[in-house]
């Protein structure tokens, strides 16, 4: 049975609490055996027990950070084979922590119809080919839509295009949405969706989550 570590908490603005509950449901389905913490000094521990770990953690400050252990810890377990999840604040969480954005592999920088915002988008599927995408096809969402900057070796499934509305120099601008990586033996998945639980349960987000944490795990 797959070993999971939910990580979640942090800044109460992306519902960390909700969220975690709302991906039990997917947990269960998966039949994946889970741990859940709400307490940071978990990551001080041996993690390379787990098949996948988790990331539902928020923070509110870019000085906010791991510590070179909880650094270590993290990083030597996915570069054995434990499998690295996330989405949506994931990517704004421990910001001074260079080692664990390298990992990771993105970072938000901004929204730019604003903070807790429903912004209609489109989603578009560039990863077709990948199991992680397989059968999801272009979709539509109101919610933050997360300018990234990222690591220009992510395999990079989803974008979305930015209108100009509200920052007329970027109109047609694209940003990912949607990425996986290598880190080691260990794989990694992102994206950028899911500021409440009804972001996620998009039916088009749900599965490639659901995809995502699949391919993550460790084989």
């Amino acid at each position: 049975m797959t070993k999971v570590l939910s990580l979640f908490g942090g800044w109460p603005g992306h519902f960390p609490q909700e969220i975690s509950a709302w991906a039990d449901a997917l947990y269960a389905e998966l039949g994946y055996n889970v741990d859940r913490s709400s307490d940071i000094f978990t990551l001080d521990r041996d993690l390379t027990g787990y098949d996948l770990i988790v990331i539902g953690w928020n923070n509110a400050l870019t000085t906010e950070d791991l510590t070179d252990a909880q650094e270590d810890r993290l990083l030597e377990a996915v570069e054995a084979g434990t499998g690295l999840a996330a989405w949506h604040g994931a990517s704004a969480a421990f910001r001074a922590s260079l080692r664990y954005r390298f990992l990771l592999g993105g970072d938000f920088v901004e929204h730019p119809a604003g903070e807790a915002f429903p912004e209609p988008y489109t989603v578009q599927m560039t990863g077709s080919g990948h199991p992680v995408a397989d059968g999801v096809d272009d979709f539509s969402v109101a919610s933050e839509q997360y300018y990234m900057h990222v690591n220009p070796n992510n395999t990079v499934l989803a974008t979305t295009t930015f209108s100009g509305e509200h920052l007329p120099w970027i109109e047609g601008h694209t940003s990912p949405v949607a990425w996986v990586r290598n880190w080691g033996e260990g794989r990694v998945f992102y994206h950028s969706i899911g500021h409440t639980p009804a972001d996620l349960d998009e039916p088009s987000v749900r599965k490639l989550t659901r995809q995502g944490l699949e391919w993550a795990k460790r084989e």
